[in-house]
C-alpha cells in the first residue's frame, strides 16, 4: 500500500467532520438544509471545474458518460442525501454522534461490499479480525453517543 495516501485519508475524514459542522451553521443563515446542501453542492462543483481546468484535466464526453453504467450516476444523490442528512442532524444529535453513525454505517456497508465484491471492487474476505474491527467501531459509537 503507498503509505502516503493513509495521511490524504484521515485529512479527508478531519475534511469530512468540517463540512458537516460548516453545512449545518450554511443552513442555520440560509434557514433550510435543502438550500444549504444545494449551495454546498454548487461551491463544490465550481471547486473542482476550476481544479480541472486548472490542472489540464479533459472533460468526459457525452458518450463516454452515457455509457456508464446506470447506478455510476447515484453517486452524486448519494451524497445529496448524505449533505442534507448532516445538515440536519448536527445541531440535533452533535457532530460526534452523527458523524460516528455515519462511521459505522460506513465500516459495515464497506465490510460488506468488499465481501460481496459489489460495485465492481476487488473482492476482501471476511475475516474474523474485520468483524471484530467493525464491532470496535460500532461499541467506539456507542460511547460517544452515551458520553
Amino acid at each position: 500500500m503507498a503509505w502516503i495516501l493513509l495521511p490524504i485519508a484521515f485529512i479527508a475524514g478531519v475534511a469530512f467532520a468540517v463540512q458537516f459542522g460548516v453545512n449545518a451553521q450554511l443552513s442555520n443563515f440560509i434557514g433550510s438544509p435543502l438550500a444549504a446542501a444545494t449551495v454546498s453542492f454548487w461551491v463544490g462543483a465550481v471547486a473542482l471545474l476550476a481544479v480541472s481546468l486548472i490542472g489540464r484535466q479533459p472533460l468526459p464526453l457525452g458518450n463516454t458518460v452515457t455509457e456508464a453504467p446506470w447506478w455510476t450516476w447515484t453517486g452524486g444523490m448519494l451524497g445529496a442525501f448524505v449533505v442534507v442528512s448532516s445538515i440536519i442532524l448536527v445541531p440535533r444529535i452533535g457532530a460526534a454522534a452523527t458523524i460516528g453513525l455515519v462511521l459505522a454505517g460506513q465500516v459495515l456497508a464497506s465490510i460488506i461490499i468488499d465481501h460481496l465484491g459489489l460495485l465492481r471492487v476487488a473482492v476482501h474476505e471476511l475475516t474474523a479480525p474485520r468483524i471484530v474491527g467493525a464491532a470496535l467501531i460500532i461499541a467506539g459509537v456507542v460511547l460517544v453517543q452515551r458520553f
